[in-house]
């Protein structure tokens, strides 16, 4: 009923435009709301490279000779 343009967070498609938080687009938080389609993962991929750093480091695999300034 209003004549100006309405924004909405999960207010359903009789908005004119919605918000959505980019960290839970891109599941950088636990939950997200029921009205946000998670399109990546990135809490756990940003998980996976942690990991994967902390073990090279451990292991002695990084830095390597070329990655480093001498």
């Amino acid at each position: 009923a209003l004549k100006i343009p309405t924004i909405g967070i999960g207010s359903g498609i009789h908005c004119d435009g919605q918000i959505l938080v980019l960290n839970d687009m891109i599941g950088l938080t636990e939950r997200s709301p029921r009205f946000v389609r998670r399109y990546l993962n990135m809490g756990d991929e940003i998980g996976r490279a942690i990991k994967g750093f902390k073990e090279d480091v451990l292991k002695g695999d990084f830095p390597k000779k070329e990655e480093r300034y001498e």
